[in-house]
């Protein structure tokens, strides 16, 4: 059952997905919240860091990743509707993105542990939601 799940996914939507995630990062981190960002992790006073290609494919490579398993598990469960992927995104949005983003900020070496989370959140509950929206609607 995994591994038909696996052939049965759409390439249109994953790399629409993929797409979607890679722009939207970068507005959103580059363009929409690094001041925000750098105060989460208590690097406003420092000069910002140059993105190389480890924080620029690393991220993109972990999300496409990430896409495939959503999209594995829209099969296995056997979304219907958009209404049922939009609620599975928010569902993984919620339920494990957002409190994975809390589990790692919650360490010494994020000084703002919520505030992190809550600049990441955007982010990832958008993310989600048209992540599922696109992979339904290109199956």
């Amino acid at each position: 059952m995994i591994f038909n799940a696996f052939a049965q996914i759409s390439l249109w939507g994953i790399l629409a997905a993929s797409a979607f995630g890679f722009v939207f990062g970068g507005l959103y981190f580059g363009a929409l919240v690094p001041r925000y960002y750098a105060i989460a992790l208590g690097r406003e006073a420092l000069p910002a860091a140059r993105p190389d290609a480890l924080t620029i494919l690393g991220p993109f490579l972990c999300n496409v990743v990430m896409i495939v398993t959503t999209a594995a598990i829209m099969h296995m469960i056997g979304i219907a509707s958009l209404t049922d992927a939009l609620s599975l995104g928010l569902v993984i949005g919620v339920g494990y993105l957002l409190a994975m983003c809390m589990t790692i900020a919650i360490n010494p070496n994020f000084p703002r542990p919520f505030f992190y989370t809550m600049v990441n959140a955007p982010y990832f509950l958008i993310s989600s939601l048209v992540t599922t929206a696109l992979l339904f609607l290109l199956q």
